[in-house]
């Protein structure tokens, strides 16, 4: 369903519900992403173990595979498989357990190396410096041929240092998609708001466009699915997607259009879908980004998310 916070409290003729801003943090029931059924253990970002790493790994994954995506267990890592696209970053390997001994290291490693092959697709890790085994996994990479595009990083939100009290100035709507609760044609005008925040605010090819909104119709038949879409005067301006079972939250897709920049809408989206994911039962909301991006990271931070151990490189294997 489509829900939007304006400045009162009614039901349109589609069944949309209209929220106010006071309410506005009631949602549809979890969602349950098939073949995951552990609710993560911890709370806090900074008790997070190499075990609990993993276990982000494999949610991480589960939750971009709302999106027509495909997750393989493979007992030592979990592999993200896109069937229709090579981009790298929806075909990669991450919570890696791997042996440290030279040969068993060596095996392993030829054996990912060759499903990546089986796959059509080139090889991809993203090793999580301190949580993954061995502890030089990255290093021992790179010395296999692998190159790294950029390192990323996850953040948590720490209860403790949680500031997400934001305005919400006058001249926004906020719109709210639950999957699950209605058909994506009832969504179409949002999803299509969605689309056009995405394209624009991470520089998306037109042609490409249209693949975000087929993301989100796909994604909106999950309970799991939420998203948040600001519109100013009528106009879409920021999104954020949060998918949440199992006790976590991942928010993804954060976004704004560069004439609405400078607002804190970025932040408003921010705190509004970790709002609703506290209110959701979630014990960890959480998040990845680029290092380089410097302006998100001081963004997520003045919310009160932190680090998630250090920076995972981002290797490719190129020779």
């Amino acid at each position: 369903m489509v829900r939007s916070s304006e400045s009162g409290g009614s039901q349109d003729r589609t069944g949309t519900r209209i929220d106010t801003p006071a309410n506005a943090g009631r949602f549809s029931a979890n969602g349950i992403v098939p073949r995951v059924n552990q609710t993560f253990p911890i709370g806090r970002p900074a008790d997070i173990d190499p075990v609990g790493a993993r276990w982000l790994a494999r949610h991480e994954a589960r939750c971009n595979a709302l999106f027509g995506r495909e997750v393989r267990e493979l007992g030592d890592g979990v592999l993200l498989f896109d069937p229709l696209d090579r981009e790298p970053f929806w075909n990669r390997l991450a919570g890696v357990a791997w042996p440290s001994a030279a040969g068993a290291f060596d095996h392993r490693l030829a054996e990912t190396i060759a499903l990546f092959a089986s796959l059509d697709r080139i090889p991809h890790v993203w090793p999580a410096p301190g949580f993954d085994e061995p502890p030089d996994l990255a290093e021992r990479l790179l010395a296999h041929g692998f190159d790294d595009l950029g390192a990323g990083m996850l953040m948590g939100l720490d209860p403790q240092a949680a500031a997400l009290d934001v305005a919400v100035p006058p001249d926004i709507t906020i719109e709210r998609l639950d999957g699950g609760a209605a058909s994506p044609s009832a969504a179409a005008k949002a999803i299509g708001g969605i689309a056009d925040v995405l394209a624009e605010a991470f520089t998306i090819e037109p042609m490409h466009a249209e693949a975000i909104e087929s993301d989100t119709r796909t994604a909106m038949a999950s309970e799991a699915f939420h998203a948040i879409l600001v519109r100013v005067d009528g106009e879409p301006a920021a999104t954020v997607r949060r998918t949440t079972f199992d006790g976590a939250s991942y928010l993804s897709s954060i976004g704004t259009r560069r004439a609405f920049r400078g607002r804190g809408l970025g932040s408003l989206v921010t705190a509004l879908a970790s709002q609703d994911a506290i209110a959701a039962g979630s014990r960890l909301t959480y998040l990845g980004v680029f290092v380089e991006n410097g302006v998100a990271r001081r963004l997520y931070e003045r919310l009160g998310f932190v680090t998630i151990g250090g920076p995972s490189p981002d290797l490719l294997l190129v020779r």
